[in-house]
Order: structure tokens, then C-alpha cells, then sequence
């Protein structure tokens, strides 16, 4: 295992910046999301934002990725490649945004509705934001990193949900992806201790179905073995003690999706 890098109160202000741009680019991607709407559309749009407002798309040109979201829809778990294929009432989209600013990354995901879903898919996406949630409620000082993969599996697998295991959430700063990596099962007490000045993304992803995953035949995507539709929310959190210090928000997001209805 690689050394985790802790930071120091100002990096930590920096990161915030990052987190908070991430959010203010997922809802410019909330604002245009709708049946007809391509993934490519919706990479152009972050792309342009990101860049307007000083920072460059954290994910383009890392580990060959082309784009600089990853947009994963329906049973794509993570790691879609944007594409020109037009967006369906009733699809979700997982769409995944990093940006690279002040030398320190930000990272989140929000798994959007298009049009009307069906209800037993909105329950998958509530289920995974409250797994989101309950692991963020465990990343405090003194809690170790399977106290968050518990409290996520926990909730997840109670609904009848699988967890992935091949993907976990991960240490953040001046690279994307630092040590400690965050799995989202796991079991209470063990795994790497948290400390303060800790920063990780916690990031559940949520099946369906069984928790069974392959790559696409693209060499990318990350898709549910049986087909079953995925869902992927993702926050950057400080670890602090007593309480977890969320980076990124999703309160934008929320606000444009409210506004829309």
C-alpha cells in the first residue's frame, strides 16, 4: 500500500474549491439533462464550464480517458464514455466529474433521472444516496475505512441491492486517485484508521441486481453482469473529529432538478 498524504487546513480550503466547482458543473449538466439530449452534449457543456471558471476537466487525458465526464447509463456502473446516442425517458445516467484546480482535484457523481424513471429505479437511486450518507456519518476520526464499506453494504444489501466490489472510493489531493482506497462493503473495525487530515471520496455503486461486474467491450465501461440498471453518487470528504466535512455538494444539483419539475 502506497502512503496516505495528509493535508493541511489550507489544502484542504483548496480542495474545497475544487469539490464546490465539481458541483456547480453538475448542475450545468442538471440544467440540460432530458429525453434527446446526448452524453457527448453533456461532456461539451462541463468541459466549457470547467474551463471558463479556471480549472482544467480532472479526467481527460488521465489513464487514456478521452472526455472529461464519465457518463454511465443504466446498467453501466462507471467509467462511460460519452457517445452521440441520444438520452431516453427512463433512462439514468451516472455522471462522474473531476476537475484539477489550484493543483488539487475535486471528484463527484450524481446518477440523474431522464424524464420519467420507473419507481422501483428511483428507490435504487434513494437507497444509494441514503448508502452515501451513512458512509459519510462513519468517516470521522478514530473510525477505520470498514466502518464506511459496513455502513454502505449494510443499507444496500438490506434493500436487496448489490454492492460492486471491484470499485472503491478513494484518497484524494494533488493525484485523483491516493491512498487509502475505500471499498463500500466491509467490516466494522478494520482497515486503514482514519485520521484528520484525511481527504477521501466515498463513492457507492449500487446494483440492482447482483453485485457482479464486467468491462465493455470498449476497454472502459464498467457494466452489471446481469443488465440490471447501476446507480453511482460520489462526495469528497475531510475527515475531521467528531464530524465528517463534506467538500463537494450536491445542493446545486438539487436546486436545478427542483426548479425543472
Amino acid at each position: 500500500m502506497g502512503k496516505i498524504i495528509y493535508k493541511t487546513d489550507e489544502e484542504v480550503e483548496l480542495m474545497r474549491l475544487s469539490s464546490l466547482l465539481v458541483g456547480k458543473t453538475l448542475a450545468e449538466v442538471a440544467k440540460i439533462i432530458k429525453p434527446g439530449v446526448t452524453s457527448l452534449e453533456l461532456d461539451k457543456l462541463a468541459e466549457e464550464y470547467i474551463r471558463d471558471n479556471g480549472a482544467i476537466p480532472g479526467f481527460k487525458g488521465l489513464y487514456d480517458f478521452p472526455n472529461t465526464l464519465c457518463t454511465s447509463t443504466n446498467e453501466a456502473v462507471v467509467h462511460g464514455i460519452p457517445n452521440n446516442k441520444p438520452l431516453v425517458n427512463g433512462d439514468i445516467i451516472s455522471v462522474d466529474c473531476g476537475v484539477l484546480m489550484n493543483d488539487f482535484y475535486g471528484d463527484a457523481a450524481y446518477t440523474f433521472q431522464v424524464g420519467e424513471v420507473k419507481p422501483e429505479i428511483k428507490k435504487l437511486l434513494e437507497v444509494t444516496q441514503e448508502c452515501l450518507r451513512r458512509g459519510i456519518e462513519q468517516a470521522v476520526h478514530g473510525n477505520r475505512v470498514g466502518d464506511i464499506g459496513y455502513a454502505i453494504q449494510q443499507h444496500a444489501e438490506e434493500n436487496g441491492y448489490g454492492v460492486v466490489r471491484e470499485l472503491v472510493g478513494h484518497g484524494l489531493g494533488r493525484d485523483l486517485h491516493e491512498e487509502p482506497q475505500v471499498p463500500n462493503y466491509g467490516k466494522r473495525g478494520q482497515g486503514v484508521q482514519l485520521k484528520e487530515g484525511m481527504v477521501i471520496a466515498i463513492e457507492p455503486m449500487i446494483n440492482m441486481g447482483k453485485r457482479n461486474v464486467r468491462q465493455h467491450d470498449d476497454g472502459s465501461t464498467i457494466i452489471t453482469t446481469d443488465g440490471l440498471p447501476s446507480a453511482h453518487f460520489e462526495h469528497d470528504v475531510a475527515i475531521k473529529k467528531g464530524k465528517a466535512e463534506v467538500l463537494s455538494t450536491h445542493e446545486y444539483v438539487e436546486e436545478v432538478l427542483k426548479n425543472k419539475n
